[in-house]
């Protein structure tokens, strides 16, 4: 019996076997999804990379954020100075190089993204222990710069307080010597590149803002036009004395010679008419430098001088503004850094007179200054 398999064929054609009960219908093999659509693969790679770059930016993203805020490598407190005209990236090598970050580049594509609009400060700048990146770009983009002190003491000539700031190496710049009494002596807060002029200002500044104020709550019946007389007679309290104490009743002195149109007769007046404010005459105050007549000179000039002979303090300033209500017209070194104050001529001679003791008793010692008449004369104690 013949079966379907062995059945001859129809048309001379030969019969078609197959494997496992499955019939080849004659056609070729049909080609994969992949042989016939190859921008699939292609897609396949692009996604894997992209896949990949993503997990990789994303791991690049979060070492670049934890990098950034993270505990910095500074061991100890550190002091950097940011150079006038340094860019961000001169920055960010500065601080790697000091220690202060660990990776230049994290530190700028952080202060990019996080402060596109921050402008970052030159200047001295102190960083602690582990500080962060991100704690680094806050302080240099608020310029928390290093502060440090500078003290004026009173009584000093503007060229001295020149000269003093000039020693000054925070400080930049060559500044003009201001106007005598201009400037209120005090300690100023300055950073390093200051420049000296934006010192000297500050100073003006105070000193105009103080005397101000005193003018205003002055005492009834100062003898004085305006502020600028003020500063005037307080120059010569300042350098008549140092005790703080005394200023009121120095200052009470002169306002009662002042009323009384007699000359003041203050010893710094002679200096400062013979040297100006180079400082300190460096010797005695002779009896030729008494009478030799200069513009300051008060032994030889009516009233006050044509200008301040120093930079007056605080208190010098206040005491002239409010005086000591005293009757004195004469004082006097009394050999204890302090003076003798009298009311009449007989009581300052034998003031005087406890001085010249004093003096002698202290061979080679330079006589103090003790303005404000003199014996026999009424003028300044007479110089040896």
């Amino acid at each position: 019996m013949e079966t379907p398999e062995t059945k001859a064929p129809k048309d001379g054609v030969a019969p078609t076997f197959h494997v496992g009960g499955r019939r080849d219908k004659g056609k070729a093999r049909r080609p994969s999804q992949a042989a016939r659509h190859p921008a699939v693969t292609i897609g396949s790679g692009i996604f894997t990379f992209l896949l990949f770059a993503l997990l990789g930016g994303g791991l690049a993203v979060w070492y670049g954020e934890h990098a950034y805020n993270g505990p910095g490598p500074l061991e100890a407190e550190k002091t950097v100075l940011i150079p006038r005209g340094a860019g961000v990236r001169d920055m960010a090598e500065i601080l790697e190089r000091e220690g202060i970050i660990d990776n230049w580049l994290v530190f700028i594509v952080g202060q990019k993204v996080t402060r596109p609009e921050a402008s970052m400060k030159a200047g001295e700048y102190l960083f602690k222990p582990g500080q962060s990146m991100a704690s680094v770009a806050d302080a240099i983009a608020s310029g928390k710069v290093v502060v440090h002190q500078v003290t004026i003491p009173e009584g000093l000539s503007s060229q001295q307080v020149v000269q003093r700031l000039m020693a000054n190496d925070l400080l930049t710049g060559t500044p003009v010597v201001p106007l005598e009494g201009t400037l209120l002596p005090e300690t100023y807060r300055i950073h390093r590149g200051m420049s000296r002029d934006e010192v000297l200002r500050q100073m003006a500044d105070a000193q105009q803002k103080l005397v101000k104020a005193l003018w205003e709550k002055r005492a009834p019946g100062l003898p004085l036009k305006n502020p600028q007389e003020m500063i005037i007679l307080a120059s010569i309290v300042e350098k008549e004395t140092g005790d703080a104490d005394e200023r009121p009743k120095v200052a009470a002195v002169f306002i009662n010679r002042l009323n009384k149109k007699m000359r003041l007769q203050s010893d710094p007046t002679i200096i400062y008419g013979l040297v100006g404010g180079k400082g300190s005459l460096g010797r005695p105050i002779t009896r030729s430098d008494i009478v030799t007549p200069t513009a300051y000179n008060t032994y030889a000039v009516d009233g006050l001088p044509p200008g301040a002979i120093a930079n007056p303090g605080r208190e010098a300033l206040a005491a002239v503004a409010d005086p000591a209500h005293t009757k004195d017209l004469y004082f006097v070194a009394d050999g204890t850094g302090g003076h003798a104050f009298a009311e009449t001529l007989n009581d300052h001679n034998r003031n005087v007179a406890r001085w010249r003791a004093i003096e002698a008793a202290q061979p080679g010692s330079a006589p103090q200054s003790g303005s404000a008449a003199a014996p026999q004369s009424g003028a300044s104690q007479p110089a040896n």
